[in-house]
């Protein structure tokens, strides 16, 4: 796991696909976490701030301290943290949009129902701008092509699986969900690309410094498995496009 910028108070890491930020009920049997392993590799211990579901990949920030912790967890909540993600998703998409869809909060365990967590809708908005699109000549469900689109997602807002499930709301979801994506395209890039993640991955991360005051902005590199589509599709140099 690569270390993408630190400081005295800050650590910011490139987390792979399928490892947790640290341990949650939603995988018990789960042995390696991000947390433990930025903490052995550094020598200390570090506070998560924010969480990226199992299968994303991409920026992870970590605090050195419990008062800084507190601090950015806040930045974070109150959206004065800019995030960028790449994704391929099923379909053309629009050029740009703006997806303005209440969530229902997700639940981990049914424990949490009795500390007085409930399923009420939350506010979430999500930008998103097309970068390029591909037809692949293979029939899909009842379409004799595939079609797909990568796009650049913006959240203003932190809900759980928030693009996963904005992006299914308007019937592009994301490729390789399993959980808000559509089966027949998870096969399709899993036989013919060796596809087996989750093609979300969180690419930039900037805000405010809560002890210097100074703007950090952290670009988190794309693994293989995205760079090789990138190649396959014909998509090189878009890298350039989602910083703009």
């Amino acid at each position: 796991m690569e270390i993408l910028y630190q400081d005295p108070h800050i650590v910011i890491v490139n987390k792979p696909s399928g490892l947790l930020v640290h341990k949650s009920p939603i995988d018990r049997h789960e042995t390696r976490f991000a947390l433990q392993e930025v903490r052995d590799r550094i020598g200390q211990y570090v506070y998560p701030v924010h969480r990226l579901d199992k299968p994303t990949s991409g920026v992870l920030v970590f605090a050195l301290n419990e008062d800084v912790a507190q601090r950015l967890s806040l930045m974070f909540r109150e959206g004065r943290v800019s995030k960028t993600y790449l994704a391929v998703v099923r379909g053309y998409t629009p050029e740009s949009g703006e997806i303005d869809h209440p969530l229902k909060q997700m639940l981990d365990t049914k424990a949490q129902k009795t500390k007085g967590i409930t399923k009420e809708a939350q506010e979430a908005q999500t930008s998103y701008r097309r970068l390029a699109t591909v037809e692949l000549p293979f029939p899909v469900s009842r379409y004799p092509v595939a079609r797909y689109s990568l796009v650049r997602l913006k959240p203003s807002t932190g809900r759980k699986h928030q693009l996963r499930r904005h992006m299914k709301h308007i019937f592009h979801p994301i490729v390789g969900d399993t959980k808000h994506g559509r089966g027949e395209h998870n096969k399709l890039f899993r036989e013919k690309f060796n596809v087996h993640r989750l093609l979300l991955h969180a690419f930039e991360l900037s805000f405010i410094h809560p002890v210097t005051g100074d703007e950090v902005s952290v670009f988190a590199p794309l693994d293989e498995v995205f760079t090789s589509l990138l190649q396959i599709f014909g998509w090189n140099g878009v890298e350039l496009e989602i910083r703009n």
